[in-house]
């Protein structure tokens, strides 16, 4: 979710590893310089068209970083069972490792709150969207309670772990 973690803890996991290549959905999205519309903005069916083409993209710099001997770590948020499925087929065969960073909403909005005010941001569909990947993808690979964690303990762990506990089949 929006405040987990997901941008910092993919740039310190990426840090640790002797090969690794960090991908930033927000970065890919944001190459849209003209026409874009946010992912829950209208009109709805282009929001939903500008975020496949996000993934879309993501995926074809992950399989080909993947491909070059990289490890991929793909920083983005996947709000339903549809999009991973999206991701899952553009990667096969590649092995997927899903990790969820789930510090709880108190936790998001705390580390929104306590950011620079230049890198906050406004969202209030946090009980909708947890409702909705719990119900979807709840079974699907590690979904990992970071609340009690540092950055830095929180990225050892995903790269200690996340072979034996993420991977989806």
């Amino acid at each position: 979710m929006p405040g987990a973690g997901k941008s910092t803890v993919t740039r310190l996991a990426g840090a640790m590893l002797p090969r690794a290549a960090r991908l930033d959905g927000d970065v890919v999205t944001r190459l849209v310089v003209s026409g874009q519309v946010w992912a829950l903005g209208e009109p709805k069916d282009e929001a939903a068209r500008q975020v496949d083409l996000t993934n879309r993209n993501l995926c074809a710099l992950a399989a080909n970083f993947a491909d070059a001997g990289f490890l991929p770590l793909i920083d983005s948020i996947v709000p339903d069972r549809r999009q991973l499925d999206f991701f899952l087929e553009l990667l096969a065969p590649r092995p997927v490792l899903f990790v969820v960073l789930a510090p709880g909403i108190a936790a998001c909005k705390h580390r929104n709150d306590i950011r620079d005010p230049d890198e906050q941001f406004f969202f209030d569909g946090y009980e909708g969207l947890e409702a909705t990947m719990r119900r979807e993808m709840g079974d699907v690979g590690w979904w990992f309670d970071t609340s009690e964690l540092s950055p830095e303990e929180t990225a050892r762990r995903v790269l200690a772990e996340a072979g034996e506990r993420a991977l989806v089949k």
